[in-house]
């Protein structure tokens, strides 16, 4: 599949729910809560995740799933390369005609091209860690309300 699914926000989405409970562990269905989704799709995404060393799972009463590492020390990347398959931009199905100009060149130029594009995303992400998220999404949030 070429392209970009949903699960990476469903990845970066669980990740900062997790850190933003600061150490504690959340369910999928609490998670899938939060995105008003489904908590089937959001175990396969934290599937994904664990297998890629990012978060674990506890089993039994007060389990759920926790973050593995500091979410300072875990990018967008990170969570984007632990789920997402394939390249971000769609090459050609089949190989375009070698009997035209166009078709003969069009796809080697357009895979340069989508490498570096999908490079520049990949840098981009690599430069946003969770923690840096969480702070925006609390800064978005404003203060809390006082207790009148």
């Amino acid at each position: 599949m070429a392209g970009l699914s949903s699960r990476s926000a469903v990845a970066i989405h669980a990740l900062t729910m997790l850190a933003h409970r600061g150490g504690g562990s959340l369910t999928s269905t609490e998670i899938a809560d939060s995105l008003a989704g489904n908590p089937v799709l959001v175990r396969r995404v934290l599937g994904r995740l664990r297998d890629a060393g990012l978060v674990r799972s506890t089993e039994g009463r007060g389990g759920g799933w926790s973050l593995c590492r500091a979410a300072r020390d875990i990018t967008l990347y990170d969570a984007y390369a632990a789920v997402e398959d394939g390249p971000v931009l769609s090459r050609h199905t089949h190989p375009p005609s070698d009997a035209c100009e166009v078709g003969r060149h069009i796809g080697a130029l357009l895979d340069a091209e989508f490498r570096e594009a999908e490079r520049a995303l990949e840098e981009r992400l690599g430069r946003t860690t969770v923690a840096a998220l969480l702070s925006r999404v609390r800064s978005a949030e404003g203060p809390p309300a006082t207790a009148r």
